[in-house]
């Protein structure tokens, strides 16, 4: 088993990855990140054996990552930009992905890891002390009510979308709407990747709750969600993945 994660400032890019880590069953998702300083620590506490690494980044980018790690673990990069290919090889890396990323390239890349054996530890420098492990993830979150004390705690699989009210949102589960102060992009956050997907400015959605799409609209229940353009290339390049054996 190799444990995964996947790196990219562009959220569509780290779901599609996700659900392809997660249709493999050899392979382990421990998260996503638009962050590769936060990346570089969960490689550095040990907790990581693959990494699909994005090149253009703008805190850290792809190349400075893996001078900083090393060979701490196996680094797959991911980029729409070819040129940078043989610099990554100078780094050993596993292999070179270009977007949009297919499942069978995918899968191939996968095979070149779990075939190499484990590269040797490097040391590197050190972020932050290790962090102490927690409790397992809920699957549940709790939001605040209409009172200062009052707190709902929602399941996230009953949850079937989320709308943006200004500074509000409405979380809709079946038969109830609840309406908290909270913004659309702080709550996306909290909501498990890729189970939930943002496919517009103003809406998130249970991807395990949607039963149609039809050009610019999804469907779930009677709702009749848009589908943002700006959202629309990353949300099909998932439900594809999906659709793959």
């Amino acid at each position: 088993m190799l444990r995964c994660i996947a790196v990219d400032d562009e959220p569509a890019a780290t779901r599609l990855l996700a659900a392809y880590i997660q249709k493999v069953p050899t392979l382990v998702l421990v998260g996503t990140t638009t962050s590769p300083l936060e990346a570089l620590q969960w490689v550095q506490e040990g907790r990581v054996d693959l990494v699909f690494l994005d090149i253009q980044m703008p805190e850290l980018t792809g190349l400075q990552f893996l001078k900083i790690c090393g060979r701490q673990c196996r680094v797959v990069l991911t980029t729409a930009y070819p040129e940078y290919a043989l610099e990554g090889y100078e780094h050993d890396v596993v292999d070179y992905l270009l977007k949009p990323v297919a499942f069978d390239r995918f899968l191939r890349a996968v095979q070149k890891a779990q075939a190499g054996a484990p590269p040797a530890a490097v040391p590197a420098p050190t972020l932050a002390p290790p962090a102490a492990v927690g409790p397992p993830a809920a699957d549940y979150l709790f939001v605040k009510g209409e009172s200062k004390n009052k707190f709902l705690r929602l399941n996230y699989a009953d949850i079937l979308y989320v709308e943006a009210l200004k500074n509000y949102v409405s979380i809709v589960v079946p038969g109830q709407r609840v309406v908290t102060y909270q913004t659309l992009k702080d709550l996306a956050q909290q909501l498990p990747q890729p189970a939930f997907l943002r496919v517009h400015k103003s809406y998130v959605v249970a991807l395990d709750k949607i039963r149609l799409v039809d050009g610019h609209t999804v469907y779930i229940g009677d709702a009749a969600i848009p589908l943002g353009e700006t959202y629309r290339e990353g949300f099909f390049q998932l439900i594809r993945a999906q659709n793959q054996p």
